[in-house]
């Protein structure tokens, strides 16, 4: 079974988050951005909703799956009190400080930008994510820790068999199709706060702790079959662009969503799984990024949008204020500072340097 550190899915998870920011900056250049509580650009880049329309509809779906996979590798070392006490303080704990402390702020940059009274009441906002994680864990892990514990069972030998067959990961399209069917979204690719993105990511996050579960078989198709996956994933799009004008039936574009991911786990496989300081410095900063993008970037449209320049420089200056802007308060204040760093989901650090120097100085004295 896999244990060791894998790489690939933490640089997964760091690109996700990154997509991210660019979906939320790319909704302020759209017309119906107000209608889902964006700022909106009096100029409008309608053009550029093509190429996210191909990310919107396995992005959200990757993180699922990757949020599955990490619980893999977390009970590998834990048991079940562990398991939830570490996803209270890593979870739950940064989602209550979010719709408390951390929503709000972009809201109040909207209100306050078209003159609206100022007003709140509690919702997790693009929060919801973090919410529905914490659901999943609590619903599943009696049915993961079972799963632990039958690793030389025969059910791992028939998952074994099914994940080496190009055509058993991709299979499994066929209950994200039954979903589609059965909730009818009213939107595919709109996830937040819907029964549609809790079922679906109940699903994935269900399949991405059976994709690691399963060893190296996985992996090893994904790794062969990328190009192929990737492919039938280009050629969906491409119907889905010409033929049904960027939305098709929902049953394929569950189809094309995983033949997304499947291709993107076959190269990140291939090509990131690997250390860096890079790695090390984005995965830690991934997560409080996600938690504090939204009220910089509205941050950066209330300012950058009044400005006289041309459109395409107001989304690339959007986006470049918005990452350092976020890169500026994770690196100087919330990495920096103790109490804060459990409310944004990174582990409770102390100043060792600091000790260590306090320690010698005693010492010192002492002698």
């Amino acid at each position: 079974m896999i244990t060791e550190r894998r790489y690939d899915i933490d640089w997964l998870r760091v690109i996700a988050i990154g997509l991210l920011l660019i979906y939320h900056i790319a909704i302020i250049f759209q017309p119906w951005a107000m209608f889902v509580g964006f700022i909106r650009s009096d100029e409008l880049m309608e053009s550029l909703w093509k190429p996210i329309t191909m990310l919107n509809i396995w992005r959200i779906p990757l993180l699922f799956y990757v949020s599955g996979m990490g619980v893999y590798f977390a009970i590998r070392k834990r048991n079940w009190r562990q398991l939830l006490l570490e996803r209270n303080q890593r979870i739950l704990l940064p989602f209550i400080f979010g719709i408390i402390a951390i929503v709000p702020l972009h809201l109040f940059i909207f209100q306050g930008y078209y003159n609206l009274p100022l007003g709140y009441y509690p919702h997790p906002g693009h929060l919801w994510f973090l919410g529905n994680i914490f659901t999943y864990v609590l619903l599943l892990s009696p049915l993961f820790f079972f799963l632990k514990k039958k690793e030389d069972s025969r059910f791992m030998t028939v998952l074994v068999s099914f994940m080496s067959n190009p055509l058993g990961p991709l299979s499994l399209s066929v209950f994200f199709v039954m979903e589609a069917v059965i909730v009818r979204p009213q939107t595919f690719e709109l996830y937040a706060q819907t029964w549609h993105s809790f079922f679906l990511g109940l699903l994935a996050f269900f399949f991405g702790f059976l994709f690691v579960y399963s060893g190296k078989a996985f992996w090893q198709t994904v790794l062969t079959w990328r190009w192929i996956y990737l492919s039938l994933a280009i050629v969906l799009y491409i119907i889905r662009l010409i033929v049904f004008g960027m939305k098709s039936t929902d049953y394929l574009m569950a189809i094309e969503s995983n033949l997304w991911i499947l291709g993107v786990f076959g190269f990140g496989y291939k090509y990131l799984n690997k250390p860096s300081s890079t790695l090390s410095y984005l995965s830690q900063a991934a997560y409080p990024v996600y938690i504090i993008h939204m009220f910089v970037l509205y941050a950066g449209a209330a300012i950058i949008l009044p400005l006289k320049m041309p459109i395409l420089l107001k989304f690339i200056a959007i986006v470049v204020f918005t990452g350092i802007g976020c890169y500026l308060i994770y690196d100087f204040i919330i990495r920096r500072i103790s109490f804060l760093r459990p409310l944004f989901g990174l582990k409770w650090k102390f100043n060792r340097v600091a000790k260590a120097k306090t320690f010698i100085k005693a010492a010192a004295s002492i002698n």
